[in-house]
Order: C-alpha cells, then sequence, then structure tokens
C-alpha cells in the first residue's frame, strides 16, 4: 500500500489562490517564488501527519529491573494550531517508570516532534505523546507537561505575548497514586 504524503503541488496551487485573494500579484518579483516556497514548507513542518510515533518507540529493548522513574525535560517543538494555523511552540516534559520496556531517551524527543507536526491542539498533543508511550512501552505510568506560548493568543486576539498554556497527562500509577505523582512534579519543578 502506497504511503499517504502532503500534495506539495496542490498547496503551491492554492497558495497562489490565496495571494491572489489578498489582493497580491503572485507574479511580481517579491512573490514570484512564494507558492513554490509555502509548499515545501508546509511538507517539512506537517510531516509528522504520516508518522506514527509508536513506530519510533517500537526501537525498545528488555531491562530486567527498572524500579525508577525516566524523565527527558525541556523537548523544544513547534506546532501549528488547527484553529487559526498559526505557531505555537514551547517545551515537553515526559516522565515515565517503565515496565520490563525502555527505549532510548531521543526517541522520546522524537516523539514529541512527529506528534507537533501536524496541526494540532496542545492538550492532544500531550495526550498523544502519553498514548504513544503506553501502547509502545506498557510502563507502570506517564506523565506528560506540555509548556507552550500560542500565536493565536500573541499575535492576533487578545495580544497577550508572553503567556503560556500548560498541559498535563498522567497516567497509570502517576494518575492513581497522589505521592508518585507529586514525586514526578516535584523532579520536573512543576
Amino acid at each position: 500500500m502506497e504511503k499517504k504524503q502532503i500534495d506539495v503541488q496542490a498547496i503551491e496551487v492554492a497558495f497562489r489562490q490565496i495571494l491572489e485573494a489578498m489582493g497580491e500579484d503572485p507574479t511580481r518579483e517579491g512573490l514570484k517564488d512564494t507558492p513554490k516556497r509555502v509548499a515545501k514548507m508546509y511538507a517539512e513542518i506537517y510531516a509528522g501527519m504520516y508518522e506514527d510515533p509508536r513506530d519510533v518507540l517500537a526501537i525498545s529493548f528488555e531491562e530486567e529491573v527498572h524500579e525508577e522513574i525516566v524523565i527527558v525535560k525541556d523537548i523544544p517543538f513547534y506546532s501549528t494550531c488547527e484553529h487559526h494555523f498559526v505557531p505555537f511552540y514551547g517545551k515537553a516534559h515526559i516522565a515515565y517508570l517503565p515496565g520490563s520496556r525502555l527505549t532510548g531517551l531521543s526517541k522520546l524527543a522524537r516523539t514529541v516532534e512527529i506528534i507537533a507536526r501536524r496541526p494540532q491542539l496542545q492538550e492532544r498533543i500531550s495526550q498523544q505523546i502519553a498514548d504513544a508511550i503506553e501502547d509502545a512501552l506498557s510502563p507502570k505510568g506517564v506523565f506528560v507537561v506540555i509548556e507552550a506560548e500560542h500565536m493565536c493568543m500573541t499575535m492576533r486576539g487578545i495580544k497577550k505575548p508572553g503567556s503560556k498554556t500548560v498541559t498535563t497527562v498522567a497516567r497509570g500509577i502517576y494518575a492513581e497514586d497522589f505521592q508518585a505523582r507529586q514525586e514526578v512534579l516535584q523532579l520536573l519543578k512543576f
């Protein structure tokens, strides 16, 4: 079966039409190649649309006993708000208490990147990261914190630059055990 991918040519045509609808001349010197550049940019920034983060996390290994929390903090990400199609960006923090499977630390960062590279909601990013880790690794617990600044709040609408949105997802032991949740929050400094 052929893997689905972004139609760069269709985006180029559509963006040329957007320029025309704005009253611009897409053939003028400064805009002549803009539709092509925008189409290539969209292919890059939405590259996660047809990737499954579970494939990345499938690269894991058995570890007989690992009873301690694994944390990767301050993972930068860039995404696009699906409501206004403007960027939001920030940091993801992931903690998990392994069962018998561990994955490479870079795989957690790659999971964030794949999930962020699609039209998104911040709340969904948090959920999808936790889902992917749970499905691929079957940990005893997962805790995900996303903090981001949304350009739909800073450059338009309410215009409040610097405001941050924080979302969390707690699964397994972190959803069930208050003390375990407090420990992971302390380690994440929240």
